[in-house]
This record gives C-alpha cells, structure tokens and sequence, in this order.
C-alpha cells in the first residue's frame, strides 16, 4: 500500500506563495491556486502524526465529482483537475466563515445539546431529541475559520454585527447553503446514505460569490446508511456512518479529544489501513463508482509534472 503523502515542497513557475493547511497545501501561481490534497488527517482540529494511504486521492475526486454537479446553483472555483490529488482554481477572496449545515442531531451538535444547551449558534433545538434523530428542518450553525487551534460556532447576528459578511452576502450565503444540502442530500440518497451534516466554504471572484474548497466530501461531511437507519434508531443503536467521526470516536476511547495535555495515541499500521479502506469505501458509496489506486510509485514526480503542464496550457 501507498505510504501516502504527508508533506510537497513544490517551487511552480510563477509562485509567489504557499499555505499549509491542516490537509491541504496550497500554492499561490499569479491568479491562481493549485490546492495539493495530501493525505494527512485530522480531528479535533488537530493534525494526526501518520498519513492516511489514498485519502488525498479520495477527497479530491469526490469534490471534483460534487463541484461539477453543484455548478448549476453556485459557480465555483475550480479550472482543472490535472491529477488524482490535486485542483487549479480562481484565487478568490474568502469569507471568514464556514457554513456549517445539519440535518441531524450528531457530532458536535449532540454533544452541545447532551450538555444541556437548547440553542446552537443563535439557533433553537426542540426538547426530546436523541443523538442521530432527524432535526424538522435542516439549521444551518456557522463557524469562524481558525487558521490554527479551534473553530468557534458563531450566529448570523454577530456574524453581520462584528462586519465578517454583509447582511446582503450573507443572506445569498445562506440561500446556497440550503440549496446545495438538498442536492447533496438528493444525490446520497441515489447512493443508499444519508447526508447528516456537511460545511461550504464561499469566497469572491470579481465581485461574484463562488464555492471554493471542497464539497461533500468524508473531510467535510457526515453520512449514515440509508437502510436500516430507522430500525437502528427506534432500538437505540449507533448509527452505521461513513465519516471522520469514527476516526474521533477512536481517539476519544483513547483519551485524547485534542484538549491541552493530553497525548495523541499511537497509530498502528492496522487503524490507518482501517481508515484508509473507509475513504475508499465513501467514495464508492457517495459517487458509485470504482475508486482506482493511483499506484504510481512517486507520487510527488507525477503531481509536479501534471501540475506543470497544466499551468503552461492555461
């Protein structure tokens, strides 16, 4: 198996900047971005010590896929996919915010409410509800973008009180969020899953708004299978999921949940195998096709010379 990709030192032509992410490089060419998924994880806003066979691979084609089938609600940023694990796209201006959208009581959202809060992010919650039971109506709960350490839940009030969006912007945001969640949940369902949760992130393209980063992916969203979801709530039983959650729920029977002091597990070859076959799992789920290893032997060679030849055409 792949030893994957944890870290690129690529000098394109024309490069005036490069932003290391959690898991994505991204390289600054004039007006352009050439976004590198690598195959590191995360959780808990914490990047984990091992990388993950494929991963990289597996995020980048399935936003690829999502990008080119949400085109027709929002435009987005993306000009090519000249290789398995990278993207070229618009350099565009970002909004200090990710639009979080949930279907379903899960995740960070059950956990609040578990705690006793009835409102998450200026949102109210029902009383009654159990952990994976379907909210009445999707909510959207955005977070401001941290560039290190934690994302932080934030309203639409202070969103537009402390000036991050225009109240005008913000509203075409919203209106979106929930149109590209219905497509989203529309095409899961075609899959036999069920999106649960996912987050969009928009910027500014010449004055236009345009969806940028990816989408519908197992980094950015939540899903659980359709079949058998209701019996398995109606017993109170987990949900079967395909997400990073499981990867979280891991490190929590570990002791660790990112907080100050706590140590991150050892990685045996056998959990990021297991985590490595669950992103290729999703993607054959979410875009029912076959996932095709890229078993080319250096990987780095073949990402700078696709990405290269693609950069002199455009």
């Amino acid at each position: 198996m792949s030893q994957g990709i944890k870290y690129t030192q690529f000098n394109f032509p024309g490069q005036t900047d490069k932003y290391v992410g959690k898991v994505r490089d991204v390289y600054t060419v004039q007006d352009k971005l050439v976004m590198v998924a690598s195959d590191r994880i995360s959780a808990f806003d914490v990047v984990l010590p091992k990388p993950i066979p494929f991963k990289g691979q597996v995020l980048n084609q399935i936003a690829g896929i999502m990008l080119e089938k949400t085109k027709d609600i929002v435009p987005n940023w993306v000009i090519s996919v000249p290789d398995p694990n990278v993207t070229i796209g618009r350099k565009c201006d970002p909004f200090p915010v990710e639009m979080v959208i949930r279907g379903y009581l899960t995740g960070h959202a059950w956990r609040e409410y578990r705690d006793g809060k009835r409102s998450l992010c200026g949102v109210p919650l029902p009383e009654g509800l159990k952990e994976h039971d379907r909210l009445p109506e999707p909510i959207i709960t955005p977070t401001t973008k941290a560039h290190e350490g934690h994302d932080e839940d934030i309203s639409r009030e202070e969103i537009i009180k402390q000036g991050l969006i225009s109240e005008a912007d913000y509203a075409q945001l919203e209106a979106y969020t929930y149109k590209l969640f219905a497509r989203g949940t529309e095409l899961a369902s075609e899959q036999g899953l069920i999106l649960v949760d996912t987050k969009y992130e928009f910027g500014k393209y010449n004055g236009e708004i345009i969806l940028i980063d990816e989408v519908h992916t197992p980094d950015s969203s939540r899903y659980f299978y359709l079949k058998g979801y209701g019996a398995r709530q109606s017993k109170g039983e987990e949900q079967k999921q395909l997400s990073k959650e499981f990867v979280r729920q891991w490190l929590i029977s570990h002791g660790f949940q990112g907080k100050e002091g706590q140590e991150i597990p050892e990685m045996t070859k056998e959990f990021v195998d297991s985590v490595s076959q669950r992103y290729i799992e999703l993607f054959e789920q979410i875009t029912g096709r076959y996932f095709v290893k890229d078993t080319v032997e250096n990987i780095i060679k073949r990402i700078d010379t696709n990405v290269n030849n693609t950069l002199k055409s455009l």
